[in-house]
């Protein structure tokens, strides 16, 4: 009898999309239609358990769950042992210290003596002796960002995204301590028909995400041109080149990294490229 794999990811908040989104991705099929707290996968061996995110590097740790979906952030919180597996590219966020913007504190130093709201108490606490600052520290569970307006805190330890929430405080960041982002944790005991089933996911997941941050580009180009255009497009291996009907031209098919597209989309132009397609990928295995 295969066995099967238990997942706790988020129930609800700000990784649940991403999670499910990130499942689907992978071909995954879950249907979590009546709010279920367990749910198995109609098509890979994975049961889902659907959980408090705090609570999910603890059912990782005890071997509840065999992996989990959860925020770096939440996991050092937490500090129950767990292993990173891989980092999932969603849910980036960072953990930061941020302060009245007409106020009088303008650097961690300024911090001492002050009082600090935060629902992230070890971090900050952790932070705060590795910098030698002494501060007390107000634990709180919600709406932290309005801390210093009623008066509870001089500054606040709160996670960032967009940083809208702090401007409509009127706050501003002085410090960033944590740079997070959701990651697959594990525990140590699986066993060997689990870590099989185990590869067989993390391998999908890898290549959802080298797709992501990949296109495919069609170009045409006239054949003294080409190798000048192979130098600008390392591909997989190498691009692919098909004559075209024209004589002298050929299609030229290649991928391009995410991170330097537009300067590599520039340098084509400039190298003879002509009628230039951009394509994104669903899937990419190498």
């Amino acid at each position: 009898m295969q066995e099967t794999l238990r997942i706790a990811v988020q129930k609800s908040g700000r990784l649940y999309e991403g999670s499910m989104k990130l499942l689907k991705e992978c071909g995954v099929e879950v249907s979590n239609g009546n709010n279920q707290l367990r749910v198995q996968a109609a098509n890979f061996p994975l049961e889902v358990f659907f959980l408090r995110d705090d609570d999910i590097p603890e059912y990782v740790q005890d071997a509840v769950a065999d992996i989990g979906f959860v925020g770096e952030n939440v996991l050092v919180e937490s500090g129950k042992q767990a292993d990173v597996v891989e980092k999932l590219g969603f849910g980036k966020c960072r953990l930061s210290i941020a302060v009245p913007k007409n106020g009088n504190i303008t650097n961690i130093q300024s911090l001492n003596g002050k009082r600090i709201a935060t629902s992230y108490p070890t971090i900050l606490r952790g932070f705060l002796n590795r910098n030698q600052i002494s501060a007390s520290i107000h634990e709180i569970s919600g709406s932290v960002e309005i801390a210093p307006r009623i008066g509870l805190a001089d500054a606040i330890c709160d996670l960032v995204s967009s940083g809208s929430t702090l401007f409509t405080n009127e706050l501003k960041e002085i410090e960033t301590i944590l740079s997070s982002e959701a990651v697959m944790i594990s525990h140590q005991q699986l066993s060997a028909g689990k870590r099989l089933i185990l590869e067989s996911l993390l391998f999908r997941i890898r290549s959802v995400k080298k797709a992501k941050n990949n296109k495919y580009v069609l170009l045409n180009a006239p054949n003294e041109k080409l190798e000048d255009i192979f130098a600008l497009l390392p591909g997989i291996k190498s691009p692919t080149v098909l004559p075209l009907a024209a004589s002298g031209w050929s299609s030229v098919h290649s991928v391009i990294s995410e991170d330097d597209f537009w300067s590599r989309i520039e340098s084509l132009k400039a190298a003879g490229a002509e009628g230039i397609l951009i394509i994104p990928i669903e899937k990419m295995i190498a």
